[in-house]
């Protein structure tokens, strides 16, 4: 089927055949006639041609309509965000402004940024109305997020968004001049908000970085003077005092969150205020066309996008109204604050600018000016030009606060005269009836000294105060729900840190010409490969231990990242990322299945050559391209395999009974224990992680960084509780973070304490009353209850284990100690006492607790 266009070329070609060839052609039809209908077919062809060129503009449309709806989902997000947490004042945590966002909103304002589409529906133009409706919208929800940028990122971001919203700006002025867009009053309205929305986030930006300066000096302040600054150098903290500390800084977090003070600043009260015409204006239009088309009529598009226009409207409708909620809410966030007659003056008195609004400008005006120039009348000039520009900027700033400060009023002046109405409706009642006086300050005073504000003469309500001291109370319990299950289950078998020692030996040698310093976690994930192969052992306890570990590598390495995270040790913890999902997701170690039937025909003596044979030639296969590649490109296999020798060599060497009978089971116990020695051993850093993450040094991730500390308090409360019960050595809470000065302490301990051959262990707390604390006084181990001093004067370390047994450690069943190298009377008072003790006690599911002699 041929075009239109095709076919008048082709009565036009006849007519001019027999214009030349035939007399008998009609005398009307000259040249002249000839010649339009030429142009008339030209016509004809362009139309076909813009036709099938405009084809694509009806996907344009839907990627439109998705970019829209993904600022949509993202304001979404940020509202579900601030209700779930109980946060009204809805800070911006996933619709913020950086690169990626300035990109989407740009797709997303196709329409008005379009000089050269045709639009001429009404859902046409209500569709660009919406986009520029939408667009204030998204400026109003983007305030908050300036806050939360450095200076660079600030200046890098507002520069996008002003030159994105002047370009919309400019485009819908041309788009008026040229008919495209009808000259209506409405529009100019749009291009207000926007404009007025770009100056307010401009003088935000001008005024973030002091208010942080504030913030920040007001923070040290705090910090400085407050009892328990840097408690973990001096000793560790129990899970009470670890409660109260992340309140505390929960507290100096949250009330110095650069969002919630910028929240709570009338320009962005006045951001959302703004954005009510607009929105208004808006749906009045749409009600409007709505109800001026009827039927299929609304279907009948006269753009290019075609129906994609109507999906347009449709997302941006429900976006203007789900984006609208959260800068609504924020025009009543000085309700924070206490009501109070200061309240209601400091709020009235709307043409007093506070210093910090022009204290940046104020700074650029003392800054030195470099001039290319030499002559003293060009310098004086442009240094002369330069003040006065700054001054029209100071003046400029005031004029947008106190704008901002009267527009404000709006909502507070409603808010003011309900309270007072109550007020006088609380004081009539009053007299009236008596009624006694109850103090209802549910704020500890304690946390109220942390407290941080911008402006020192304004209290928060107790609400707020609560509301923050509850949100620190439920980020605990949110890290409670979390509870590593199958890790407490592990650390019961705990028995002391002898496997800290045990499971490397300095008498072997490596693989690799570098030493590297051990780690927490390539150890336990080393131990955990051979054992999870050894034969005659049952799946659930493999299962058991193969969970158990899963979950301490993500505490073993939380706190490798957080103490230990430099030079070596930090190719260490990427050899160890890397092989821990290797193991976890793969159940390979370096390529090597783990899974058991590959085993079976093999004893744990063959097992442990075989994991030592693959090490050595993994070793060899890249010392053979050392001169082909750098050598941090095959560093981690080299540590991985490195470790697993020296593990597996160790334990040849060292333990040969555990491996001679051939089954495996004694095998499998030596390496859960020293697995769990291990990571016990590295839990006794956690509350200093806690702190750690409590005196986040970037004011921007302060409070994120406290609710990380809260939900890991959480998470780990259980386990902190019974590290406490164990004895560890005494170590600078420096060093207590790298393991090789836990074997550095055993070796001193060790030489001092040649009669006994255990390092100190976890205690079998005896009661609920009982202190979880021991002391160990030439060589001799001790509990306290009560302040008074029970227990055994020799220091046995009980390690077998019992399903009778109550905490850390337990008495085993079978009597299988392992007893101090001592003689005669006190070994025989060992046994005497633990055996006639055992029938009674722990038939009350009470711990042996023999008497000295």
């Amino acid at each position: 089927m041929t075009s239109a266009s095709d076919d008048c070329a082709r009565i036009w070609q006849v007519l001019e055949d027999d214009a030349y060839t035939s007399h008998n052609i009609n005398n009307t039809l000259d040249a002249r006639d000839r010649g339009l209908l030429l142009g008339f077919c030209q016509m004809l062809q362009d139309l076909e041609e813009g036709k099938s060129y405009s084809k694509p503009m009806l996907w344009i449309g839907f990627y439109i309509a998705v970019a829209t709806l993904l600022c949509m989902f993202l304001m979404l997000a940020d509202l579900f965000h601030g209700f779930r947490n109980r946060k009204l004042w809805f800070p911006s945590k996933y619709f913020t402004l950086n690169t990626a966002t300035i990109t989407l909103i740009t797709i997303a304002m196709k329409l008005p940024l379009d000089l050269s589409g045709r639009m001429p529906g009404s859902t046409d133009e209500l569709a660009k109305w919406g986009s520029m409706t939408f667009m204030c919208t998204m400026m109003s929800n983007l305030m908050p997020s300036l806050a939360s940028m450095d200076d660079r990122e600030l200046v890098a971001n507002v520069t996008g968004m002003v030159l994105l919203v002047v370009t919309i700006v400019v485009n819908v002025l041309i788009q008026i001049k040229t008919g495209v867009v009808l000259n209506f009053f409405d529009n100019y309205v749009y291009i207000g908000v926007m404009l007025f929305l770009l100056v307010i986030m401009i003088s935000s930006a001008l005024t973030i970085p002091t208010s942080k300066k504030i913030l920040e000096f007001k923070y040290q302040r705090v910090q400085k003077t407050s009892s328990d600054v840097h408690p973990q150098l001096t000793r560790r903290l129990r899970v009470e005092e670890l409660i109260q500390y992340v309140r505390k800084y929960w507290m100096m977090a949250g009330t110095s969150s650069p969002q919630f003070v910028m929240i709570t600043t009338p320009l962005c009260s006045a951001a959302g205020i703004a954005c009510v015409p607009a929105v208004a204006l808006y749906y009045y239009f749409f009600v409007l066309i709505w109800a001026d088309l009827e039927g299929i009529a609304y279907l009948d598009f006269g753009s290019d996008y075609e129906w994609s226009i109507v999906v347009i409207v449709v997302i941006q409708s429900i976006g203007i109204l789900v984006g609208n909620i959260a800068p609504l809410f924020r025009c009543f966030a000085a309700l924070s604050f206490k009501l109070s007659l200061k309240w209601v003056k400091k709020h009235t008195k709307v043409c007093e600018v506070e210093k910090y609004w022009t204290q940046k400008l104020l700074e650029w005006k003392q800054i030195p000016l470099a001039f290319p120039l030499s002559g003293r009348i060009s310098k004086a000039l442009v240094y002369n030009f330069y003040h006065l520009i700054l001054n029209l900027c100071i003046i400029c700033q005031k004029l947008i606060v106190v704008s901002c400060k009267i527009v404000g009023l709006i909502p507070l002046g409603t808010v003011i005269i309900g309270v007072f109405c109550v007020n006088r409706c609380k004081s009539l009642k009053a007299n009236f009836f008596l009624m006694p006086v109850a103090s209802n300050r549910d704020t500890n005073q304690d946390v109220e000294n942390y407290v941080l504000q911008l402006q020192d003469e304004m209290e928060l309500g107790r609400r707020t105060l609560g509301s923050f001291s509850n949100s620190a109370n439920r980020s605990i319990q949110k890290g409670e729900k979390q509870l590593p299950t199958n890790l407490l289950k592990l650390i019961e078998q705990c028995t002391g840190f002898e496997g800290v020692v045990k499971f490397d030996s300095e008498n072997i040698q490596g693989l690799i010409w570098v030493t590297f310093p051990n780690s927490w976690s390539l150890p336990i994930v080393t131990l955990t490969c051979i054992a999870i192969t050894l034969p005659n052992i049952s799946q659930e306890s493999v299962d058991d231990l193969f969970r158990g570990v899963c979950e301490s590598l993500s505490y073993t390495l939380l706190v490798e990242e957080s103490l230990n995270n430099v030079g070596e040790y930090k190719k260490i913890q990427k050899a160890t990322m890397a092989l821990r999902q290797e193991v976890e997701v793969n159940y390979k170690w370096l390529g090597n299945t783990l899974q058991r039937n590959s085993y079976k025909e093999k004893n744990p003596k063959e097992i442990l050559e075989w994991f030592a044979d693959k090490a050595k030639d993994i070793a060899v296969e890249m010392n053979e391209h050392i001169n082909e590649e750098p050598f941090d490109s095959y560093c981690e296999r080299l540590v991985v395999a490195d470790s697993m020798y020296r593990v597996t060599q160790t334990i040849m060497v060292n333990y040969p009974g555990d491996i001679e009978n051939g089954r495996g089971e004694q095998l499998f116990y030596l390496l859960s224990s020293m697995i769990v020695d291990i990571a016990v051993a590295c839990f006794t850093n956690l509350p200093r992680v806690i702190v750690m993450k409590c005196q986040e040094d970037a004011i921007e991730k302060r409070e994120a960084s406290v609710g990380a500390a809260a939900e890991l308090l959480g998470s780990t409360k259980t386990i902190i509780e019974k590290v406490d019960a164990c004895e560890v050595p005494n170590l600078d809470p420096e060093k207590m973070a790298f393991i090789d000065e836990w074997r550095r302490a055993w070796q001193r301990w060790s030489s001092h304490h040649r009669d006994v051959v255990s390092f100190p262990a976890c205690a079998c707390p005896t009661s609920a009353n009982e202190v979880k604390t021991m002391t160990m006084i030439d060589g001799c181990t001790f509990r306290r209850r009560r302040g008074k001093e029970v227990g055994c004067r020799l220091s046995p370390i009980w390690l077998a284990r019992s399903k009778f047994g109550v905490g850390p450690c337990g008495l085993g069943e079978s009597l299988g100690f392992l007893v101090p190298k001592v003689e005669g009377n006190a070994l025989g008072w060992f046994h005497r006492a633990a055996k006639t003790s055992l029938s009674k006690q722990w038939k009350d599911n009470r711990p042996v607790h023999p008497r000295p002699i």
